[in-house]
């Protein structure tokens, strides 16, 4: 499906967008390989944004998201910020594998399907793309889910003695394959997938809310732009042809489906951020140990909320806004870029 115009009134110039790329299109080889190398850098970028988070998340004490970074600095260095992340990057080549697999077949089979029965082709988008969202992030966790619980673990080892993570277990850890061994051992194939059942219920509805609701962004700015270009006709003569049209260049594209992704990327991380931190307090706790069962999600919750009432449960908003609206910029023009790059046919894709 391609979004043609941005906007129905006939009084706006039409907007001609490239032609969107279906799963049908890409060269899958390329697809897999150059997503691998794309979104490894991605990761790295962004990693030390997620340790931040996650830091305070498992804190009993809020801590300012600057306070916790240059506590890291000063007590485990810059390494400190990359803890983990070797397990993380592991992880996040098949998972991202699966995550784009399901994401385009759902998407195309599911917005083929819709605008078959008729819906409009607003409606028909917004719906393949909540759908895809949903069974993307459902894939992906099945691979995802142990990656986080090691890395996780390895974020918050208390190398350094710092007072103010006093959930983080203390440096019994030698790296990740110890990890998951130790884990793997102590409480069996259930402790690797702690917390999975949150992570579907945190990560799979936020997808879905995310990609329709990047979908619906797009429309908008892009209608945004329609009416900016009806009183500026003087102006946008240069870029339309005669008949009023209007084809925007690469960069006003990539600008608007970044602007698209980081609206996204800001609501979901507000709507689905208690959840995110009872998953992450699940999944840092260790397991049975001295006779005692691990918390429960209902404990857990209690437990933030007489820590420090409800505002607990928002702890690390700031990084986590930060990091899914960076991340969510970043992924969706890296991803766009991707598809592009490994489309079989690129001498048609400018029509």
């Amino acid at each position: 499906m391609s979004l043609s115009t941005a906007a129905e009134e006939d009084s706006a110039p039409e907007i001609h967008l490239p032609a969107d790329i279906d799963w049908q299109m890409l060269d899958k080889s390329k697809f897999f390989f150059l997503g691998a190398a794309l979104f490894s850098g991605v990761s790295a970028t962004l990693y030390p944004v997620v340790v931040l988070k996650t830091r305070q998340q498992v804190s009993q004490t809020q801590v300012s998201s600057i306070r916790t970074a240059f506590t890291i600095l000063r007590h485990e260095g810059i390494r400190g910020l990359y803890r983990g992340f070797g397990t993380s990057l592991m992880g996040t080549i098949p998972a991202r594998a699966l995550y784009m697999t399901a994401l385009e077949v759902t998407k195309s089979s599911v917005g083929t399907a819709t605008v078959r029965l008729g819906f409009p082709e607003p409606t028909a988008a917004a719906i393949a793309n909540a759908a895809a969202g949903l069974s993307s992030a459902m894939a992906a966790q099945l691979v995802w889910t142990p990656i986080d619980v090691v890395s996780q673990r390895l974020m918050v080892q208390g190398c350094s003695g710092n007072p103010n993570s006093p959930n983080a277990p203390p440096c019994k850890y030698r790296g990740g394959i110890d990890a998951f061994r130790k884990i793997l051992n102590a409480d069996g194939l259930r402790g690797l997938y702690r917390g999975f059942g949150m992570s579907i219920l945190t990560y799979a509805p936020s997808n879905a809310v995310w990609w329709a609701s990047y979908s619906v962004a797009q429309r908008l700015v892009w209608g945004g732009i329609g009416c900016y270009l009806c009183k500026r006709d003087d102006e946008s003569k240069e870029n339309s042809n005669n008949n009023g049209s209007f084809r925007p260049d690469s960069k006003t594209v990539v600008a608007v489906q970044g602007v698209s992704a980081a609206m996204a990327g800001g609501v979901s991380a507000l709507i689905t951020m208690p959840l995110d931190t009872i998953k992450t307090r699940l999944q840092v706790l260790d397991g049975e140990e001295n006779g005692r069962r691990p918390p429960t999600v209902g404990q857990t919750f209690k437990n933030l909320v007489k820590e420090g009432g409800w505002s607990a449960c928002y702890r690390g908003l700031g990084p986590r806004w930060a990091s899914m609206s960076m991340s969510a910029t970043t992924m969706i023009t890296t991803y766009e870029f991707l598809k592009r790059m490994s489309a079989k046919n690129q001498e048609n894709l400018s029509a």
